[in-house]
């Protein structure tokens, strides 16, 4: 699956709406956003300081426009950064009729505990990203966590930092019924071993990187120039990525 890490976050201001619409308009299989709460609302934003810029989208608005006309054939991947945004959450999917295309996923695992608790049908992900991350969600094993969980059906999907994939892991994953999809990967060559690894979708903040793939395929060779790694700069969001869990413990 090709994902649109916050809609084309590379391209337009992540999870907004215009962001989304540039991820269709290029092509992904799924759209990823972040929700947190802010003020009494639940809106899209990545991390604290996202949320203190203000002008960002509210749920209620990400969900009504992802339910109309252009994303009907599209799956979504909510990446919930805290507990507390569960009720509204699970309220809003079921509200636009979007909680069979959605998998609900986070780093902090009370938050996919209560999402089950109020819908028992919903699709979860366990996310797990670098070291100083991982320190803060407590992880003391956290592979053996993960497949545990993965057995005892506690989530059904590994949403995994792209560095920690190996084919050690996601045959032991798939062994338990469960997917792995790997993030945020901003390099075409790294898409192109997770691909061949055969991970079942790979985030990326740049999706034309996936058209660069099939153009890079059908001509066997890499091309100079081709895809947003060669030469086009990330936004400030994305390059912010690997420094976020020191201000937001739960990127």
């Amino acid at each position: 699956m090709r994902i649109g890490h916050g809609g084309a976050s590379a391209l337009a201001p992540a999870n907004t709406l215009v962001s989304f619409d540039v991820a269709r308009q290029i092509g992904v299989d799924v759209v990823e956003f972040d929700v947190r709460a802010w003020r009494g609302q639940l809106i899209l934003a990545h991390t604290i300081l996202d949320a203190r810029r203000g002008a960002n989208a509210s749920l209620r608005e990400a969900l009504a426009h992802l339910a109309g006309p252009g994303y009907d054939q599209m799956e979504f991947h909510v990446d919930v950064k805290h507990a507390g945004c569960e009720p509204g959450l699970v309220h809003g999917l079921r509200e636009f009729g979007l909680m069979k295309r959605t998998v609900i996923c986070s780093q902090v695992i009370a938050v996919l505990d209560r999402v089950r608790a109020l819908e028992p049908r919903v699709r979860v992900g366990i996310s797990v990203g670098g070291r100083i991350a991982r320190a803060s969600q407590h992880w003391r094993d956290w592979r053996l966590q993960v497949l545990a969980g993965l057995h005892a059906h506690r989530w059904d999907a590994l949403m995994a930092q792209h560095r920690l994939v190996d084919r050690h892991l996601l045959e032991d994953v798939v062994a338990r019924g469960g997917l792995v999809y790997a993030w945020t990967v901003n390099r075409r060559r790294s898409i192109d071993a997770l691909r061949a690894l055969g991970v079942h979708g790979i985030a990326t903040a740049d999706p034309r990187l996936f058209e660069a793939l099939s153009s890079s395929a059908v001509h066997g060779r890499e091309q100079a120039g081709v895809g947003a790694d060669q030469g086009r700069p990330l936004l400030a969001d994305q390059r912010a990525v690997e420094l976020a869990p020191f201000f937001d413990p739960a990127v």
